[in-house]
């Protein structure tokens, strides 16, 4: 079967008028409804939300940060939702990144692979029924533990999420690096998932290379985002950017984004072409891409349906 993941919650839409946009994308064919959490809604809220509007779509957080969250919280979120759905939850954890954990909400950003190493080992205790290392153990553990995914984006962690992980997420991916993500996969267990997340613009160039140059140089001066780029051979394009975000010129920093880049990352184009382009990193290995459609409310449900998986 064909996976295809759309990300909740819907941009400018209500979580409370979210439902009959998820039904849609269900009937439509998706198969995958995963959360983002950055500076909107949390990652489990509008999967509770979505489970009840739902019927088979899985379930999964794109993902929640272990540094905001006790190992024990994380469980206990995880094995609530897991019930809720029955069963159709998977866990997404990653060590998020330096200016949410450090700078936002003020926890020192220390050891990130270490920590989301040891929070597996708590999680796959504690969806077990045992008693980990800590005393905690779940009143009701899942009837099935959840799948742990990682987001993973260089060497190391993603060599962590084919050691401990179900899969692994990876994000503002561009093409042409996708073959040295893959790479370091060697070795994955039959099953193992692939996920990105595509952030999807229609129209023209001239219509969207604003929001398009906002997004990336606010993404990639983030500094895991910008060492992920330096890590796939990109450092040099992306200085002069880097530079002025340091220097808070954001206008400058937007205009000195690599266009070269930004269309190798995002999706753009029609409705066609866009299935074109993602259908080009699902034979480069993605084994499950997760649209992020960006259009104003009254037309997300269209879109929504454009993108869909198709027969």
């Amino acid at each position: 079967m064909r996976r295809w993941g759309l990300t909740l919650p819907l941009t400018g839409v209500a979580l409370d008028a979210q439902a009959d946009l998820v039904r849609r994308a269900e009937a439509a064919g998706y198969t995958d409804l995963w959360s983002g959490e950055t500076s909107g809604p949390d990652g489990f809220t509008p999967l509770a939300f979505a489970a009840a509007a739902t019927e088979s779509a899985r379930l999964g957080t794109g993902v929640v940060g272990v540094f905001q969250r006790g190992p024990a919280l994380l469980a206990q979120q995880a094995a609530a939702l897991a019930d809720g759905s029955g069963g159709r939850f998977a866990l997404g954890i990653g060590a998020s990144s330096d200016r949410i954990v450090a700078g936002w909400n003020r926890i020192p950003f220390e050891r990130p692979l270490s920590r989301v190493s040891e929070t597996v080992d708590f999680l796959r205790a504690a969806f077990a029924g045992e008693r980990t290392e800590t005393g905690f153990r779940l009143e009701q553990p899942p009837a099935e533990p959840p799948p742990i995914v990682l987001a993973a984006l260089r060497g190391r962690m993603l060599r962590l999420a084919v050691a401990k992980g179900d899969g692994a997420f990876t994000n503002f991916l561009p093409l042409s690096g996708l073959p040295r993500v893959v790479e370091q996969l060697e070795g994955a267990p039959e099953g193992f998932e692939l996920l990105c997340r595509f952030f999807c613009l229609p129209g023209e160039r001239e219509q969207v290379e604003p929001l398009a140059r906002f997004m990336f140089s606010s993404y990639v001066t983030v500094p895991v985002y910008a060492a992920f780029y330096r890590w796939l051979g990109h450092g040099e394009a992306i200085a002069e950017m880097c530079a002025a975000w340091e220097g808070k010129d954001r206008k400058r920093a937007a205009e000195a984004a690599p266009w070269r880049l930004i269309e190798d990352m995002f999706i753009l184009g029609s409705p066609e072409e866009m299935h074109e382009r993602i259908d080009e990193f699902v034979a480069g290995g993605i084994t499950l891409p997760v649209l992020t459609p960006i259009t104003t409310p009254d037309k997300l449900g269209e879109l929504i349906e454009a993108l869909g998986p198709g027969p």
